[in-house]
């Protein structure tokens, strides 16, 4: 099943270089990249992006840490992109993510770990739309889709 979703290379990955390595293992995996922006998030769309979490004790140092530099936002698609895209990340806690994951060979803490990924099809749909207007998601063929993607998915 073809799904869209959220990543955010957060500030640190784009501080440490990260950005072009980094979406180079989603493109490589033969997800489509349909929306890509700089962004320089204020305190309003951080707490907007983290609201499940406002009543955890780390709120405010996620919120910190998300409006520190600029982050860049990217809009995937592909079958099971969800999932394809978590696993590719690794684990949360960078200490537990396996090596060859974004996580596993970039991160060391949790507070710092690099990358953002939406967990499922709601929170994705609802991600894609805080970050980006519908004008900004674009739909177009890739020729090289026929080797990547099985016909019909």
């Amino acid at each position: 099943m073809t799904e869209r979703t959220l990543v955010l290379i957060k500030p640190d990955g784009v501080q440490r270089l990260l950005v072009g390595r980094i979406l180079a293992r989603y493109e490589e995996r033969g997800l489509k990249l349909i929306g890509l922006k700089l962004v320089q998030v204020d305190r309003q769309l951080a707490e907007r992006h983290y609201a499940v979490h406002r009543e955890k004790p780390f709120f405010d140092g996620l919120v910190e840490f998300i409006t520190s530099g600029p982050l860049v936002a990217l809009a995937l698609e592909g079958p099971n992109a969800i999932a394809v895209i978590r696993s590719t990340n690794g684990a949360t806690r960078p200490w537990e993510a396996a090596p060859g994951t974004v996580r596993g060979d970039f991160a060391l803490e949790v507070a710092q770990n690099i990358v953002h990924a939406s967990d499922g099809p709601d929170t994705a749909e609802a991600e894609l739309a805080l970050w980006f207007r519908p004008d900004e998601l674009h739909s177009y063929e890739r020729e090289i889709d026929r080797w990547v993607v099985a016909p019909g998915d």
